[in-house]
Formats: structure tokens, sequence, C-alpha cells
């Protein structure tokens, strides 16, 4: 017998665009949520035509992946029938996801107070640049801003030169999606529990401070600004990246003081590094002659060998992989993290794979990111019972 997918029986209305919200609506989906994207009529959301385009106009390769186990509709929200149309779906739905500036739906008259009105039990997630509240929260805001608020981008680079865009440009985005998903579970529970919805507010910046570790409690108690460290780690060592023998990179982390014995003895050949730097401070305190030593090593063997004999010597270390690396990695292949789909007019599509895992329902990829508007005749015949020709009107003026 086929348990039910965790969220089967959960209706999303996905009004937000971009990543950060739709992140949120596509992870319940993978998990058997009905997700109904709702669109712009003629253009839909400009993911469509984010990141690498496809032989498709309306589907980038960034839509494909992201909107992926969503079925869109079209609606004009800013007409007064489809204020009507958007609430007649309200009142089937459970959770609803928008990132639009603060107050935005207010002045369409769709604000949380008019939707709970009509529907008691909605969880409404709102995505935005800085929150619902504060002298920022009209501003407008994307992940890379949110890197610069937050306080990621100022530890990016190396010590004493420019701050860097730190790795993807859209982390704030997901993060920010993966805590609205949380939150959204969370509202659910306490629907079951009170049978009453509420609102989750994501703001980017606190998302992405959130996971800046030990900043905050050592700034406030110390006064210390963490700066840019470049390869290491500021408190730990050895613990960075270090070039090798046949010009790639590795990571290394000896996050303690036993795993630092096991590299000085087993991986370097050092025992006398192991005895004269047993501890953390020490380390810290001579970091250029315990990465040296490090150095020193990566740099006469080809990468895969250093990874090879730390692994041997139960030490942490990796390749720094690029794409490239990733598709050749068999624990990716083993895992099967690299999900590889078939698209009826563009063939194979290769996007990350479901997260979580889980062993008794595992979430799915049913399909890629929809074609504008391919569920108006589901939603807007079958579910709202409008006829052929009241569609057709409807369309005619811009309202679906």
């Amino acid at each position: 017998m086929t348990e039910p997918q965790p969220m089967a029986g959960v209706r999303v209305l996905d009004l937000a665009t971009f990543i950060a919200a739709p992140f949120t609506a596509t992870i319940l989906g993978e998990f058997g949520a009905e997700v109904i994207k709702v669109e712009q009529p003629g253009s839909g959301d400009p993911m469509r035509k984010f990141g690498t385009a496809t032989e498709l106009p309306d589907s980038s390769l960034a839509w494909l992946s992201e909107a992926r186990n969503k079925q869109s509709i079209t609606l004009n929200l800013k007409a007064p029938q489809g204020v009507d149309l958007f609430k007649r779906l309200v009142a089937q739905t459970d959770v609803l996801c928008e990132n639009f500036r603060p107050g935005t739906l207010e002045k369409w008259g769709l604000g949380y107070d008019v939707l709970r009105a009509i529907n008691p039990k909605l969880v409404m997630l709102q995505v935005s640049g800085y929150g619902q509240d504060g002298p920022y929260r009209d501003r407008p805001g994307f992940a890379r801003i949110a890197h610069a608020v937050g306080g990621l981008t100022y530890l990016a680079g190396m010590p004493g030169e420019a701050p860097v865009t730190p790795g993807s440009t859209s982390l704030a985005d997901y993060i920010s999606g993966l805590f609205g998903a949380i939150g959204v579970l969370m509202a659910l529970r306490s629907v079951e529990q009170t049978g009453q919805g509420q609102t989750v507010d994501v703001a980017l910046f606190e998302s992405i401070f959130r996971v800046l570790d030990e900043l905050a409690p050592v700034y406030a108690k110390h006064g210390t600004v963490r700066e840019r460290e470049g390869l290491g780690t500021r408190n730990v060592c050895p613990h960075g990246h270090f070039p090798t023998k046949d010009g790639e990179w590795v990571a290394v982390a000896c996050t303690s003081d036993k795993i630092w014995d096991r590299m000085a003895r087993n991986v370097l050949d050092r025992p006398d590094l192991a005895d004269s730097h047993p501890t953390t401070a020490d380390r810290v305190a001579d970091r250029d002659l315990i990465d040296g030593a490090v150095r020193n090593f990566t740099l006469a063997n080809p990468s895969a060998e250093v990874v090879a004999i730390c692994a041997g010597g139960e030490v942490p270390c990796a390749t720094i992989n690029s794409i490239a690396d990733i598709f050749a990695d068999p624990q990716f292949d083993a895992r099967g993290t690299l999900h590889r789909m078939q698209h009826a007019l563009l063939g194979e599509v290769v996007v990350p794979d479901v997260l979580p895992r889980l062993s008794g329902t595992p979430g799915t990829i049913e399909n890629l990111g929809p074609a504008l508007g391919n569920w108006n005749d589901e939603v807007y015949g079958k579910r709202l019972g409008l006829s052929p020709s009241e569609r057709e009107e409807l369309q005619k003026n811009g309202v679906i």
C-alpha cells in the first residue's frame, strides 16, 4: 500500500514571484501539496525569463527547475473581477504565498484581514526584503541586498580587500524559502489545534542574519567585529582552502583538537606539531606555521591523492567542486542528487533532487515549471464553475 504524501490534501496559492516565497511553495508541492501558481496574464512571473533561456519563450531553465510541481493560472488582481475570482479561490485554499512589498495586497483590497474573513483557517506566508514592519519595510529588497544588510557580504572576500559576492546571489531567497516552509508547517499545525490561520512574516535580511553563527553574541559581549578571512577561519586552524599539485583546491576542516592530532600524525607525518600545538589556541596563535605545513602537503600531491590520504587519516577534506566536477562525482550519482527529467519539447532537463529525504513518504518531482495558464480551464472551469463563454470574456478583458 502506497502511503499518501505528507502534504497531500493541502492547497497552496503561489502568488509570489522569483524565488523566495515560491521556493516555499515548491517544497510543499514536492511533498504532495497542490500548488497553483497565480500569474499576470500575458507576461507571467518574471522568473520565467530569469537565467538561461530555452527554446520556449516563457520557460528558462531556472523556471523549469524552480517552478516544478506547480500548475499555472493567469489572473489580473488589479481588475475588480480578478479580485472577486481570487477571493473565491482563497475560500478553497489552505496556504497563500506572497512576496510583494508590504501593503501591496492591502491596496488591492486583499489584505489578510479581508482574506481571513473569507477563510479563517488561511495561512499566509509573506516574504519581503525587510519584513512587514520597521523603518525599512517599504524599501525594495533582493537577495544581494539582504546579503549586504544581514552581514554576510561583509565577511566574504580576502582580508583587507573588497567584499565579494558570497556564493549564489540568490542564497537569501533560498534560505528565506526554507524558513517560510518551516513557518507554514508550524502554522498549519496550529490550524489543526485551534482552527485559526495566521501570517508567517519572513524578511530576507533576517534569514541571512540568523545563519551567521556567533557574530551577534560575540559583538555584544566583546565588541569584536569579524572581518573578511579569505581562505581560512578566524577561530579554527587549520580550517580553510589549500592549493594542490595539479592546480586544484581542497577544503580541509580540522574543527577539533582530536582531528588535528590525526591530521598531524596520520596525514602530515608531523607528530612534532601534534605535540607542540595540541590546542586550537596554540594553532591559531601560530597560524602561518600550521597552515604552511598543510599547504606543503597539499602542494606535494594531486587533489585526488590529498583527499584519499585525508580520508585514510579520518580528516575531513574534499575537492572544491565546480558544477562540472559535481556531474562527475560518484556521491551525487549514487544518491540521485542530480534528478533527470524528460520535457516534451526540450528533452532531458537536470534539476536538483527533492530535499529532505523521507524514508516512508519521499517527495517527488511530477512536472517541471508549467506553461503560462496551463490550468486555467481546470481551475476556472471545473472548480469555480465558469462556462467557456465566461472564461472567453474574462480572457478578452485581460482578467485571466
